[in-house]
Protein backbone atom coordinates (compact mmCIF):
# COMPACT_ATOMS: atom_id res chain seq x y z
CA UNK A 1 0.00 0.00 0.00
CA UNK A 2 3.21 2.49 0.78
CA UNK A 3 4.23 1.43 -2.16
CA UNK A 4 1.64 2.94 -4.37
CA UNK A 5 1.27 6.03 -2.51
CA UNK A 6 4.93 6.70 -2.70
CA UNK A 7 5.04 6.27 -6.52
CA UNK A 8 6.54 9.28 -7.20
CA UNK A 9 9.96 8.41 -5.59
CA UNK A 10 10.18 4.98 -7.62
CA UNK A 11 13.14 6.13 -9.28
CA UNK A 12 14.79 6.07 -5.52
CA UNK A 13 13.56 2.82 -4.77
CA UNK A 14 14.40 1.08 -8.24
CA UNK A 15 17.81 3.10 -8.89
CA UNK A 16 18.77 -0.27 -10.89
CA UNK A 17 15.47 -0.25 -13.18
CA UNK A 18 16.74 0.92 -16.97
CA UNK A 19 15.27 4.06 -18.17
CA UNK A 20 13.38 2.34 -21.38
CA UNK A 21 11.36 1.03 -18.78
CA UNK A 22 10.46 4.22 -16.52
CA UNK A 23 9.67 6.24 -20.02
CA UNK A 24 6.93 5.22 -20.67
CA UNK A 25 5.42 5.22 -17.37
CA UNK A 26 7.05 9.39 -17.49
CA UNK A 27 5.14 9.51 -20.94
CA UNK A 28 1.30 8.01 -19.92
CA UNK A 29 1.67 10.30 -17.04
CA UNK A 30 2.36 13.52 -19.41
CA UNK A 31 0.00 12.39 -22.13
CA UNK A 32 -2.84 12.52 -19.33
CA UNK A 33 -2.15 16.12 -18.72
CA UNK A 34 -3.73 17.36 -21.19
CA UNK A 35 -6.95 15.89 -20.14
CA UNK A 36 -7.03 16.40 -16.70
CA UNK A 37 -6.37 20.35 -17.37
CA UNK A 38 -9.50 20.45 -20.09
CA UNK A 39 -11.37 18.48 -17.26
CA UNK A 40 -10.88 21.74 -14.87
CA UNK A 41 -13.02 23.81 -17.21
CA UNK A 42 -16.17 24.90 -16.10
CA UNK A 43 -17.64 23.82 -19.33
CA UNK A 44 -16.58 19.86 -18.95
CA UNK A 45 -16.59 19.65 -15.02
CA UNK A 46 -19.64 17.12 -15.71
CA UNK A 47 -17.08 14.44 -17.73
CA UNK A 48 -14.93 14.41 -14.10
CA UNK A 49 -17.98 11.86 -13.28
CA UNK A 50 -17.17 8.41 -14.42
CA UNK A 51 -20.81 7.49 -15.18
CA UNK A 52 -21.12 10.19 -17.04
CA UNK A 53 -18.41 9.97 -18.67
CA UNK A 54 -19.11 6.22 -20.02
CA UNK A 55 -22.65 7.83 -20.99
CA UNK A 56 -21.35 10.66 -22.52
CA UNK A 57 -18.85 8.54 -24.83
CA UNK A 58 -21.47 5.89 -25.94
CA UNK A 59 -24.08 9.20 -26.81
CA UNK A 60 -20.90 10.57 -29.19
CA UNK A 61 -20.53 6.96 -30.65
CA UNK A 62 -24.18 6.61 -31.80
CA UNK A 63 -24.46 10.18 -32.28
CA UNK A 64 -22.00 9.63 -35.02
CA UNK A 65 -23.48 6.01 -36.17
CA UNK A 66 -27.01 7.79 -36.39
CA UNK A 67 -25.61 11.08 -38.51
CA UNK A 68 -23.77 8.57 -40.98
CA UNK A 69 -27.02 6.87 -41.47
CA UNK A 70 -28.49 10.41 -42.07
CA UNK A 71 -26.48 10.03 -45.67
CA UNK A 72 -25.78 6.66 -45.72
CA UNK A 73 -29.79 5.53 -45.86
CA UNK A 74 -31.20 7.96 -48.29
CA UNK A 75 -28.00 7.60 -50.64
CA UNK A 76 -28.96 3.85 -50.63
CA UNK A 77 -32.35 3.51 -51.47
CA UNK A 78 -31.57 6.13 -54.44
CA UNK A 79 -29.03 3.84 -55.69
CA UNK A 80 -31.90 1.15 -55.45
CA UNK A 81 -34.75 3.24 -56.96
CA UNK A 82 -33.89 6.25 -58.58
CA UNK A 83 -36.98 7.67 -56.77
CA UNK A 84 -37.11 10.59 -54.72
CA UNK A 85 -40.46 9.78 -52.96
CA UNK A 86 -38.67 7.11 -51.26
CA UNK A 87 -35.95 9.39 -49.71
CA UNK A 88 -38.88 10.77 -48.14
CA UNK A 89 -40.68 7.71 -47.13
CA UNK A 90 -38.05 5.75 -45.33
CA UNK A 91 -37.33 8.91 -43.49
CA UNK A 92 -41.30 9.05 -42.89
CA UNK A 93 -41.63 5.50 -41.72
CA UNK A 94 -39.13 6.34 -38.93
CA UNK A 95 -41.46 8.06 -37.12
CA UNK A 96 -44.25 5.35 -36.38
CA UNK A 97 -41.91 3.81 -33.86
CA UNK A 98 -41.86 6.69 -32.07
CA UNK A 99 -45.27 6.78 -32.19
CA UNK A 100 -46.36 3.84 -31.06
CA UNK A 101 -43.64 3.04 -28.51
CA UNK A 102 -42.34 6.04 -26.97
CA UNK A 103 -44.57 5.33 -24.37
CA UNK A 104 -44.15 2.08 -23.81
CA UNK A 105 -39.97 2.83 -24.00
CA UNK A 106 -40.43 5.37 -20.95
CA UNK A 107 -42.06 2.77 -19.07
CA UNK A 108 -39.21 0.39 -19.37
CA UNK A 109 -36.85 2.71 -18.46
CA UNK A 110 -39.06 3.40 -15.38
CA UNK A 111 -39.69 -0.43 -14.40
CA UNK A 112 -36.24 -2.13 -15.46
CA UNK A 113 -32.42 -2.01 -15.47
CA UNK A 114 -31.92 1.48 -17.67
CA UNK A 115 -28.71 0.18 -18.07
CA UNK A 116 -29.76 -2.91 -19.65
CA UNK A 117 -32.52 -1.26 -22.06
CA UNK A 118 -29.76 1.27 -23.34
CA UNK A 119 -27.08 -1.71 -23.68
CA UNK A 120 -29.79 -4.07 -25.55
CA UNK A 121 -31.02 -0.96 -27.72
CA UNK A 122 -27.52 -0.37 -29.08
CA UNK A 123 -25.85 -3.57 -29.38
CA UNK A 124 -29.56 -4.94 -31.74
CA UNK A 125 -28.66 -1.58 -33.46
CA UNK A 126 -25.22 -2.30 -34.61
CA UNK A 127 -26.27 -5.63 -35.37
CA UNK A 128 -28.91 -3.94 -38.17
CA UNK A 129 -26.46 -1.95 -39.44
CA UNK A 130 -23.89 -5.10 -40.06
CA UNK A 131 -26.56 -6.84 -41.33
CA UNK A 132 -27.58 -3.86 -43.81
CA UNK A 133 -23.57 -3.79 -44.67
CA UNK A 134 -23.58 -7.80 -44.98
CA UNK A 135 -27.16 -7.47 -47.54
CA UNK A 136 -25.11 -4.84 -49.64
CA UNK A 137 -21.48 -6.46 -49.95
CA UNK A 138 -23.45 -9.83 -50.80
CA UNK A 139 -25.63 -8.15 -53.79
CA UNK A 140 -28.83 -9.32 -51.97
CA UNK A 141 -30.18 -5.51 -50.68
CA UNK A 142 -33.32 -5.38 -51.77
CA UNK A 143 -35.32 -1.40 -51.03
CA UNK A 144 -37.95 -3.57 -48.86
CA UNK A 145 -34.52 -4.47 -46.77
CA UNK A 146 -34.11 -0.56 -46.18
CA UNK A 147 -37.68 -0.06 -44.98
CA UNK A 148 -37.16 -2.67 -42.76
CA UNK A 149 -33.98 -2.05 -41.09
CA UNK A 150 -35.03 1.73 -40.96
CA UNK A 151 -38.08 0.57 -38.88
CA UNK A 152 -35.84 -1.57 -36.60
CA UNK A 153 -33.09 1.01 -36.00
CA UNK A 154 -35.87 3.55 -34.84
CA UNK A 155 -37.45 1.13 -32.65
CA UNK A 156 -33.71 0.59 -31.03
CA UNK A 157 -33.19 4.14 -31.08
CA UNK A 158 -37.10 4.64 -29.37
CA UNK A 159 -35.97 2.50 -26.39
CA UNK A 160 -32.09 3.75 -26.28
CA UNK A 161 -33.38 7.63 -25.95
CA UNK A 162 -35.22 7.61 -22.79
CA UNK A 163 -32.91 5.21 -20.57
CA UNK A 164 -30.07 6.76 -21.73
CA UNK A 165 -31.29 10.55 -20.85
CA UNK A 166 -32.71 9.31 -17.93
CA UNK A 167 -29.15 7.37 -16.46
CA UNK A 168 -27.76 11.26 -16.91
CA UNK A 169 -29.75 12.77 -14.33
CA UNK A 170 -28.03 9.89 -11.97
CA UNK A 171 -25.00 10.32 -12.95
CA UNK A 172 -23.79 13.36 -11.94
CA UNK A 173 -25.25 15.70 -8.63
CA UNK A 174 -28.50 17.40 -9.75
CA UNK A 175 -26.62 20.86 -9.78
CA UNK A 176 -24.31 19.39 -12.60
CA UNK A 177 -27.06 18.34 -14.38
CA UNK A 178 -27.40 21.27 -17.02
CA UNK A 179 -23.70 20.90 -17.65
CA UNK A 180 -23.88 17.11 -18.30
CA UNK A 181 -26.90 18.02 -20.71
CA UNK A 182 -24.86 20.99 -23.07
CA UNK A 183 -22.27 18.27 -23.13
CA UNK A 184 -23.93 16.12 -24.34
CA UNK A 185 -25.44 18.74 -26.92
CA UNK A 186 -21.88 18.93 -27.37
CA UNK A 187 -21.27 15.47 -28.50
CA UNK A 188 -24.32 15.49 -30.58
CA UNK A 189 -23.61 18.29 -32.64
CA UNK A 190 -19.73 17.52 -33.32
CA UNK A 191 -21.50 14.14 -34.61
CA UNK A 192 -23.84 16.01 -37.19
CA UNK A 193 -20.77 17.92 -38.50
CA UNK A 194 -18.40 15.26 -38.85
CA UNK A 195 -21.00 12.27 -39.16
CA UNK A 196 -22.19 13.03 -42.87
CA UNK A 197 -18.99 14.09 -44.19
CA UNK A 198 -17.38 10.52 -42.54
CA UNK A 199 -20.37 9.11 -44.20
CA UNK A 200 -19.80 10.98 -47.85
CA UNK A 201 -16.16 9.62 -47.97
CA UNK A 202 -16.61 6.24 -47.18
CA UNK A 203 -19.27 5.92 -49.89
CA UNK A 204 -17.33 7.05 -52.39
CA UNK A 205 -14.10 4.63 -51.14
CA UNK A 206 -15.91 1.69 -50.79
CA UNK A 207 -19.45 2.19 -51.05
CA UNK A 208 -22.77 1.51 -48.58
CA UNK A 209 -21.09 -1.24 -47.22
CA UNK A 210 -18.19 0.51 -46.24
CA UNK A 211 -19.99 3.13 -44.58
CA UNK A 212 -22.54 1.15 -42.91
CA UNK A 213 -19.82 -1.63 -41.47
CA UNK A 214 -18.37 1.64 -39.96
CA UNK A 215 -21.67 2.71 -38.11
CA UNK A 216 -21.84 -1.06 -36.86
CA UNK A 217 -18.17 -0.46 -35.13
CA UNK A 218 -19.39 2.97 -33.53
CA UNK A 219 -22.69 0.98 -32.05
CA UNK A 220 -21.02 -1.88 -30.70
CA UNK A 221 -17.98 0.79 -29.61
CA UNK A 222 -20.71 2.30 -27.38
CA UNK A 223 -22.22 -1.32 -26.13
CA UNK A 224 -18.38 -1.47 -24.50
CA UNK A 225 -18.37 2.02 -23.15
CA UNK A 226 -21.74 1.45 -21.27
CA UNK A 227 -21.59 -2.07 -20.32
CA UNK A 228 -18.83 -0.58 -17.61
CA UNK A 229 -21.87 1.47 -16.01
CA UNK A 230 -22.73 0.69 -12.70
CA UNK A 231 -26.06 -0.89 -12.52
CA UNK A 232 -28.53 2.19 -11.14
CA UNK A 233 -30.30 1.63 -7.75
CA UNK A 234 -33.80 3.06 -8.00
CA UNK A 235 -36.87 3.32 -5.79
CA UNK A 236 -39.20 1.01 -7.08
CA UNK A 237 -41.99 3.47 -5.96
CA UNK A 238 -44.13 5.26 -8.06
CA UNK A 239 -45.35 8.71 -7.46
CA UNK A 240 -48.09 7.17 -5.26
CA UNK A 241 -46.18 5.34 -3.33
CA UNK A 242 -46.85 1.60 -4.80
CA UNK A 243 -44.07 -0.63 -6.70
CA UNK A 244 -43.73 0.11 -10.33
CA UNK A 245 -44.23 -3.46 -10.66
CA UNK A 246 -47.52 -3.69 -8.94
CA UNK A 247 -49.01 -1.80 -12.06
CA UNK A 248 -49.61 -2.79 -15.24
CA UNK A 249 -47.96 -1.27 -18.18
CA UNK A 250 -51.26 0.95 -18.98
CA UNK A 251 -51.18 2.48 -15.88
CA UNK A 252 -47.51 3.04 -15.74
CA UNK A 253 -48.15 5.07 -18.57
CA UNK A 254 -51.12 6.93 -17.89
CA UNK A 255 -49.38 7.85 -14.69
CA UNK A 256 -46.31 9.44 -16.55
CA UNK A 257 -48.80 11.53 -18.74
CA UNK A 258 -50.62 12.57 -15.18
CA UNK A 259 -47.40 13.65 -13.99
CA UNK A 260 -46.35 15.45 -17.06
CA UNK A 261 -49.21 17.52 -17.02
CA UNK A 262 -49.63 17.77 -13.37
CA UNK A 263 -46.14 19.64 -12.28
CA UNK A 264 -45.99 23.05 -14.09
CA UNK A 265 -42.41 22.72 -14.76
CA UNK A 266 -42.57 19.72 -16.95
CA UNK A 267 -45.81 20.70 -18.71
CA UNK A 268 -44.36 24.01 -19.77
CA UNK A 269 -41.10 22.47 -21.08
CA UNK A 270 -42.95 19.80 -23.19
CA UNK A 271 -45.45 22.22 -24.43
CA UNK A 272 -42.52 24.36 -25.53
CA UNK A 273 -40.66 22.17 -27.61
CA UNK A 274 -43.73 20.65 -28.77
CA UNK A 275 -44.44 24.14 -30.40
CA UNK A 276 -41.22 24.46 -31.94
CA UNK A 277 -41.28 21.34 -33.05
CA UNK A 278 -44.86 21.74 -34.74
CA UNK A 279 -43.71 25.41 -36.14
CA UNK A 280 -40.41 26.05 -35.92
CA UNK A 281 -38.08 23.38 -36.44
CA UNK A 282 -39.43 21.93 -39.36
CA UNK A 283 -38.26 24.95 -41.63
CA UNK A 284 -35.43 22.80 -42.49
CA UNK A 285 -37.44 20.70 -44.54
CA UNK A 286 -37.97 23.32 -47.54
CA UNK A 287 -34.03 24.57 -47.41
CA UNK A 288 -33.25 23.20 -50.46
CA UNK A 289 -36.09 25.52 -52.02
CA UNK A 290 -34.29 28.47 -50.68
CA UNK A 291 -30.86 27.70 -51.26
CA UNK A 292 -31.19 26.67 -54.88
CA UNK A 293 -34.42 28.74 -56.26
CA UNK A 294 -34.47 31.75 -54.03
CA UNK A 295 -30.53 32.77 -52.59
CA UNK A 296 -29.53 30.64 -55.90
CA UNK A 297 -26.37 28.52 -54.14
CA UNK A 298 -26.99 25.35 -54.99
CA UNK A 299 -25.97 22.20 -53.03
CA UNK A 300 -22.66 23.77 -52.05
CA UNK A 301 -25.05 27.02 -50.62
CA UNK A 302 -27.22 24.05 -48.85
CA UNK A 303 -24.35 22.52 -46.89
CA UNK A 304 -22.62 26.05 -45.68
CA UNK A 305 -26.03 27.30 -44.34
CA UNK A 306 -26.40 23.91 -42.29
CA UNK A 307 -22.47 24.43 -41.31
CA UNK A 308 -23.72 27.71 -40.43
CA UNK A 309 -26.53 26.80 -37.97
CA UNK A 310 -24.27 23.39 -36.77
CA UNK A 311 -21.89 26.27 -35.37
CA UNK A 312 -24.43 28.08 -33.77
CA UNK A 313 -25.42 25.31 -32.11
CA UNK A 314 -21.78 24.11 -30.91
CA UNK A 315 -21.51 27.66 -29.87
CA UNK A 316 -24.78 27.56 -27.72
CA UNK A 317 -23.88 24.08 -26.40
CA UNK A 318 -20.90 25.22 -25.15
CA UNK A 319 -22.36 27.73 -23.57
CA UNK A 320 -25.15 25.98 -22.05
CA UNK A 321 -22.37 23.92 -20.36
CA UNK A 322 -20.40 26.54 -18.92
CA UNK A 323 -23.36 28.47 -17.39
CA UNK A 324 -24.57 25.54 -15.88
CA UNK A 325 -27.12 26.16 -12.74
CA UNK A 326 -27.06 30.26 -13.14
CA UNK A 327 -28.80 30.35 -15.89
CA UNK A 328 -32.52 31.49 -15.62
CA UNK A 329 -34.22 28.07 -17.57
CA UNK A 330 -37.70 29.31 -17.77
CA UNK A 331 -37.30 32.93 -18.79
CA UNK A 332 -34.72 31.34 -21.56
CA UNK A 333 -36.56 28.69 -23.17
CA UNK A 334 -39.19 31.35 -23.91
CA UNK A 335 -37.60 33.92 -24.84
CA UNK A 336 -34.80 31.68 -26.50
CA UNK A 337 -37.87 29.69 -29.06
CA UNK A 338 -39.98 33.27 -29.14
CA UNK A 339 -36.51 34.26 -30.85
CA UNK A 340 -35.72 31.63 -32.57
CA UNK A 341 -39.31 32.09 -34.55
CA UNK A 342 -38.70 35.53 -34.88
CA UNK A 343 -35.22 34.17 -36.73
CA UNK A 344 -36.75 32.11 -38.84
CA UNK A 345 -39.46 34.87 -40.28
CA UNK A 346 -36.16 37.02 -40.89
CA UNK A 347 -34.72 34.31 -42.71
CA UNK A 348 -37.41 33.59 -44.76
CA UNK A 349 -37.62 37.07 -46.20
CA UNK A 350 -33.96 38.02 -46.83
CA UNK A 351 -32.64 37.84 -50.24
CA UNK A 352 -28.82 38.00 -49.48
CA UNK A 353 -27.25 34.55 -49.08
CA UNK A 354 -24.52 36.40 -46.33
CA UNK A 355 -27.45 37.54 -44.42
CA UNK A 356 -29.19 34.44 -44.20
CA UNK A 357 -26.13 32.26 -43.30
CA UNK A 358 -25.51 34.58 -40.22
CA UNK A 359 -29.41 34.35 -39.23
CA UNK A 360 -29.02 30.62 -39.56
CA UNK A 361 -25.90 30.68 -36.99
CA UNK A 362 -28.50 32.35 -34.59
CA UNK A 363 -31.19 29.55 -35.52
CA UNK A 364 -28.40 26.89 -34.30
CA UNK A 365 -27.84 28.92 -30.97
CA UNK A 366 -31.68 29.25 -30.29
CA UNK A 367 -32.26 25.73 -31.11
CA UNK A 368 -29.58 23.75 -28.63
CA UNK A 369 -30.46 26.70 -26.32
CA UNK A 370 -33.68 25.78 -25.78
CA UNK A 371 -33.79 22.43 -27.00
CA UNK A 372 -31.21 21.65 -23.38
CA UNK A 373 -33.08 24.04 -21.20
CA UNK A 374 -36.01 21.96 -21.82
CA UNK A 375 -34.49 18.46 -20.96
CA UNK A 376 -33.29 19.78 -17.97
CA UNK A 377 -35.87 20.99 -16.43
CA UNK A 378 -37.96 18.03 -17.20
CA UNK A 379 -35.66 15.97 -15.77
CA UNK A 380 -34.57 18.06 -13.02
CA UNK A 381 -38.04 18.23 -11.99
CA UNK A 382 -39.22 14.87 -12.43
CA UNK A 383 -38.50 12.04 -10.12
CA UNK A 384 -36.52 9.10 -10.68
CA UNK A 385 -39.30 6.65 -11.21
CA UNK A 386 -40.67 9.15 -13.16
CA UNK A 387 -38.09 10.51 -15.44
CA UNK A 388 -37.94 7.76 -18.42
CA UNK A 389 -41.79 8.50 -18.93
CA UNK A 390 -41.29 12.38 -18.90
CA UNK A 391 -38.15 12.15 -21.09
CA UNK A 392 -40.04 9.44 -23.99
CA UNK A 393 -42.61 11.98 -24.06
CA UNK A 394 -40.08 15.03 -24.76
CA UNK A 395 -38.92 12.31 -27.15
CA UNK A 396 -42.14 12.13 -29.09
CA UNK A 397 -41.65 15.61 -30.29
CA UNK A 398 -39.58 13.59 -33.24
CA UNK A 399 -43.00 12.88 -34.23
CA UNK A 400 -44.30 16.26 -33.75
CA UNK A 401 -41.70 17.61 -35.75
CA UNK A 402 -42.69 15.16 -38.63
CA UNK A 403 -45.96 16.44 -38.62
CA UNK A 404 -44.96 20.02 -38.81
CA UNK A 405 -42.53 18.66 -42.22
CA UNK A 406 -45.53 17.40 -43.66
CA UNK A 407 -47.77 20.89 -43.09
CA UNK A 408 -44.55 23.50 -44.32
CA UNK A 409 -44.95 21.14 -47.41
CA UNK A 410 -48.35 21.29 -47.91
CA UNK A 411 -48.33 25.31 -47.34
CA UNK A 412 -45.28 25.91 -49.35
CA UNK A 413 -47.32 24.16 -52.23
CA UNK A 414 -50.42 26.72 -51.48
CA UNK A 415 -48.35 29.70 -50.60
CA UNK A 416 -44.71 29.28 -51.27
CA UNK A 417 -41.89 28.77 -49.13
CA UNK A 418 -41.19 32.23 -48.24
CA UNK A 419 -44.84 32.50 -46.76
CA UNK A 420 -44.62 28.53 -45.75
CA UNK A 421 -41.65 29.29 -43.36
CA UNK A 422 -42.57 33.32 -42.42
CA UNK A 423 -45.82 32.14 -41.24
CA UNK A 424 -45.30 28.97 -39.06
CA UNK A 425 -42.34 30.65 -37.58
CA UNK A 426 -44.61 33.48 -36.18
CA UNK A 427 -47.24 31.60 -34.89
CA UNK A 428 -44.37 29.37 -33.20
CA UNK A 429 -43.34 32.52 -31.72
CA UNK A 430 -47.10 33.56 -30.63
CA UNK A 431 -47.42 30.18 -29.36
CA UNK A 432 -44.28 30.83 -26.62
CA UNK A 433 -46.01 34.36 -25.87
CA UNK A 434 -49.51 32.50 -24.81
CA UNK A 435 -47.41 30.22 -22.59
CA UNK A 436 -45.81 33.08 -21.48
CA UNK A 437 -49.19 34.76 -20.23
CA UNK A 438 -51.33 31.66 -19.69
CA UNK A 439 -48.73 30.31 -17.39
CA UNK A 440 -46.91 33.00 -15.75
CA UNK A 441 -44.85 31.32 -13.34
CA UNK A 442 -43.14 29.48 -16.21
CA UNK A 443 -41.16 32.28 -16.24
CA UNK A 444 -39.44 31.34 -12.99
CA UNK A 445 -38.55 27.94 -13.53
CA UNK A 446 -34.91 27.12 -12.62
Amino acid sequence: MESTLRSPTIEKETPEAPASEAAPLVAARQSWRPLQALLQLRAFEALRHREFRLLWLGQACTGMGTWMDQVTRGWLIYELTDSALQLGLVRGIQAIPFLLLSPVAGSAADRYSRKTQVVVAQFMNGLVYAATALLIFTGRIQPWHVYVTAILMAVAQVFQQPARAAMVADAVPPHKLINAIGLNAVAFNVARSIGPALAGVLIAMFGTAGSYFVQAAFFFLATVWTVQLRSAQRSSAGAGGRSAHGESFGQSIIEGWKFSWRNEAVRTGLLIVMFASLFIVPFTTLLPVFARDLLGVGATGQGLLLTAMGVGALGSALLVASLGDRLPRGMLMLGGVTLYGLVIVAFAASPWFGLSMALMGIVGLCHVHAHALVQTVIQSHSPSDLRGRTTAIFHMSQVVMTVGSMLVGALAALWGAQWAVASMGAVGSLAMIAIHVALPRARHIR
